[in-house]
């Protein structure tokens, strides 16, 4: 409220045609010795506060001092030198030319012998408090400063490059640098920009909206972009490929090849049952008589339910195949979003499609497995027989079933099925928390190591008698666990009775049961407690029943080896053939016809008000764009750079010891501006400074009276800063000052 400071500034706009598009920054300078209620640190919160804006590259300093001051005490060329070593922003300005004691110049700073910057030094004479109160406007000023530096006889050789007219040329000039400096950047991201929505705009050049031949091409376009998306997501390619997610096509094929199977292998293997069920059969045929032989009839009747069995696995990836299709649909249609109209129908169509079709491929999987019941084929190549399955010992289908198709593998340990990361979880939480490792499966084995180097080896466990089964994920974690155990009582690892893996989601459970499904490990279909102790005792199996059991389920388990292979191979095809060629063939020849048919055209393709507002957006940015690009091309022949001075030696400025001015004169301080290159000559382009003339420095002319009494003040020394030139602060010594009349105006840079 009273003398404090903030960094926050208060903004000023000038608009007019005689003045340059840059923006002053006007800055405190820096108080010694707090007034008033200015806090005790008010020194250092000006000096951050400065610092602030002048440390950035895009801003010219103005180190402007009075000229009846010592310049080697300068705050103002003290910090400029902190934050622009090089001196390639710093610009000197000496004022109050027009108030040094009789007798005494500053020709040798303006010429930049004394003192020297590399920019140099401008001088200007503003106007007095008694000016600004006699309304002496900025004109009739800056003509008083003109004739001022023409008549003193130690500035008149200099005049073309001193006052506040050529102060502007000099940052003018900068700001042409700068803006040259950033040209080509800035063309090549505006370029960049217009050929990315180039091929966009194109198609919105010539639209006319109620145009029905525009309406009629673009729904062509759409559906057949719709049927080329659809089936690079079944088919593949090579194009845009998705890294985040699998497409329809890919989920599709680990149905076909992971699912499919497993749920086969999930269904089937429930040995004790099966067993119990041969013995019925054989008893039941045999009736009050004791059998001799082994009947056929029993091998049928089991075999005909094991086929029937195959229906539900079969019906499931029916099910998955229909679910990925209208997924895949919905996502192609997302490039329809803009007319909403036309996507609801799109997706509406397709949908119905698929499910009539969903009936005929499920009746047509049914009657595979019908005619498989129909007849069973004894005489089969693959068959092995009622003579070699009596002489086949009861453990062998356990590693040679269908489910498992690691059989094809050759017989090494050194087969790897699958690598990932998992989780130990019930292992974890004995040890305070669960730990992932990177596990490897073989046809033999299931290692687990440190990390994915695989240098480091945890444990192996070996696959025989293993099974697998789900745990029920708990409500306090988000992992899918499945268990690994040991079908006869032992212990899996160490202690543990199972082995506890969690995986992120269910879809990498399933996909590692099926990899275990493959290394010879399946689901465990174990009967209860009850079902054993209650039926399986009610009947004794004597030796001969024992055997004719065991040639029958080594015949039914030859016979539906051949089986599952057969509709494992049939399935995929029938659900191709039926359902997804067909889906495809449907896209590409009648979904148009069927749009047509089921609303006008006209409400199809009604575009969405965000689709309207975007294209008035891109052919507006198009536009400007453009224009921007042929702006950049007329600046690049329309103006010249000016290249930087030499260096200079001004060490003195490090080496200089601030020491009080003797008398309480405040000293003006750097005002800073923007642009970051350097000053001009107003006549000529050399940066040299021209050798002082025959003048020698004889005592000046002042342009009015000599200085006023000085008046003690709180600030030391002012400064200015900003994106472009900054008029010099109020000189305490006399009476206030108006900046001059350079501008102050746009973005800073």
């Amino acid at each position: 409220m009273n003398k404090g400071i903030s960094s926050i500034p208060i903004n000023l706009r000038v608009y007019s045609p005689h003045v340059l598009n840059l923006t002053l920054i006007d800055l405190p300078g820096i108080t010694k010795v707090p007034v008033g209620d200015q806090p005790p640190d008010i020194e250092y919160q000006i000096r951050e506060m400065i610092m602030q804006f002048i440390t950035r590259e895009n801003c010219l300093i103005l180190a402007v001092t009075p000229a009846n001051t010592d310049l080697a005490n300068s705050d103002a060329l003290k910090l400029a030198k902190e934050v622009d070593p090089q001196g390639l922003r710093t610009i000197g300005v000496i004022t109050k030319l027009d108030l040094m004691d009789e007798g005494t110049d500053a020709r040798d700073v303006l010429e930049n012998k004394l003192l020297p910057l590399r920019r140099g030094y401008v001088g200007v004479v503003n106007r007095s408090q008694k000016d600004i109160d006699g309304k002496k406007d900025i004109k009739a000023a800056m003509l008083a400063e003109r004739k001022f530096f023409l008549s003193h006889p130690a500035y008149r050789h200099i005049a073309d490059r001193m006052g506040t007219p050529h102060l502007q040329k000099v940052l003018n000039q900068q700001l042409t640098n700068h803006i040259r400096d950033t040209l080509p950047n800035f063309r090549n991201k505006l370029q960049g920009q217009l050929l990315s929505i180039e091929h966009e705009v194109e198609g919105y050049k010539n639209f006319k909206p109620e145009d029905p031949t525009r309406k009629t091409k673009a729904l062509l376009q759409m559906v057949q972009q719709f049927a080329v998306d659809f089936e690079k997501r079944i088919e593949g390619s090579g194009d845009q490929v998705d890294t985040l997610e699998l497409s329809g096509g890919a989920k599709i094929n680990r149905i076909f090849h992971e699912r499919f199977p497993f749920e086969i292998v999930k269904m089937e293997f429930n040995e004790k049952e099966l067993r119990r069920e041969i013995s019925y059969a054989i008893k039941n045929i045999h009736g009050i008589r004791t059998g001799l032989f082994t009947p056929d009839m029993a091998f049928e009747a089991i075999v005909k339910k094991q086929i029937v069995k195959l229906k539900g696995p079969s019906l499931k990836s029916v099910d998955l195949v229909i679910q990925e299709l209208i997924n895949t649909v919905k996502k192609c249609t997302k490039k329809l979003a803009n007319f909403p109209r036309l996507c609801e129908e799109t997706e509406r169509i397709v949908a119905n499609h698929i499910r009539e079709r969903e009936g005929k491929t499920k009746d047509q999987v049914l009657l595979l497995i019908d005619i498989q019941v129909s007849y069973i084929n004894t005489n089969h190549e693959d068959f092995i027989g009622f003579a070699n399955a009596q002489q086949r010992s009861s453990q062998v289908h356990k590693k040679n079933t269908i489910g498992n198709q690691g059989t094809n593998l050759p017989p090494s340990r050194q087969i790897v099925i699958r690598k990932g990361w998992l989780t130990i979880s019930n292992i974890g939480i004995m040890k305070g928390g669960s730990k992932g490792y990177w596990f490897v499966l073989t046809a033999e084995s299931l290692s687990w190591y440190k990390d994915d180097e695989e240098k480091e080896k945890k444990y192996m466990l070996p696959l025989d008698n293993l099974k697998v089964r789900d745990v029920e994920k708990s409500f306090m974690s988000s992992k899918h666990i499945f268990a690994l155990f040991n079908t006869e009582q032992r212990n899996v690892y160490k202690d543990y009775r199972f082995l506890e893996l969690a995986c992120d989601s269910q879809e990498d459970v399933d996909s590692w049961k099926a990899s275990l499904l493959r290394a010879g490990v399946y689901p465990d279909k174990s009967l209860t407690e009850n079902d054993e102790n209650g039926q399986a005792e009610n009947f004794s199996m004597d030796p001969q029943l024992e055997r004719q059991v065991e040639t029958i389920r080594n015949l039914v388990d030859s016979y539906m080896s051949i089986i599952n292979k057969c509709i494992r191979d049939l399935i995929p095809k029938t659900i191709m053939h039926l359902m997804i060629n067909n889906v495809k063939d449907f896209i590409n020849s009648e979904l148009l016809a069927q749009l047509y048919s089921s609303e006008d055209q006209n409400t199809l393709m009604e575009e969405s008000a965000e689709q309207a507002q975007r294209r008035d957006e891109m052919l507006r940015m198009y536009q400007a764009l453009k224009e921007a690009l042929v702006i950049i091309g007329d600046i690049n022949t329309a103006t010249t750079f000016t290249p930087a001075p030499p260096p200079v030696d001004d060490s003195w400025i490090q080496h200089s010891r601030r020491s009080p001015p003797p008398s309480p004169t405040t000293q003006r301080r750097p005002t800073l501006s923007a642009p970051l290159p350097r000053p001009a000559s107003g006549r000529g382009p050399a940066p040299a400074i021209p050798s002082p003339g025959p003048h020698s420095g004889a005592p000046p002319v002042p342009f009015r009276p000599g200085p006023l009494p000085p008046f003690p003040s709180s600030s030391s020394s002012g400064s200015g800063s900003s994106d472009w030139f900054g008029a010099p602060p109020q000189v305490p010594s006399r009476p206030t000052r108006a900046p001059p009349s350079v501008p102050s105006q746009s973005p800073k840079f």
